[in-house]
């Protein structure tokens, strides 16, 4: 990074995975809290039933691709942005 010594560097870079990490974190968590209070409701057995099951892996892969889909499109966003920026 321009500007910074090789340790405020290091520190930043070790700063932002930190962030990275809870950032994920957080998603995760509300991704399970999410999906297991949308499909789980039988508590009279350890394991899920067929149907549970089935709903916990559509209800992941919405989230996932509508995370993928939301991250794509605020990449075309920023793009956009930065060559408008650039145009001025």
């Amino acid at each position: 990074m321009d500007g910074l010594t090789a340790a405020e560097s290091r520190e930043l870079d070790q700063r932002l995975q930190k962030r990275q990490v809870k950032e994920f974190m957080s998603v995760f968590g509300n991704l399970v809290d999410n999906c297991f209070t949308a499909c789980v409701d039988d508590f009279t057995s350890k394991a899920l039933s067929g149907r549970e099951s089935g709903c916990i892996s559509r209800c992941v892969l919405k989230s996932m691709s509508t995370q993928t889909r939301l991250g794509e499109r605020f990449g075309e966003l920023n793009a956009a942005m930065t060559a408008e920026m650039q145009r001025r």
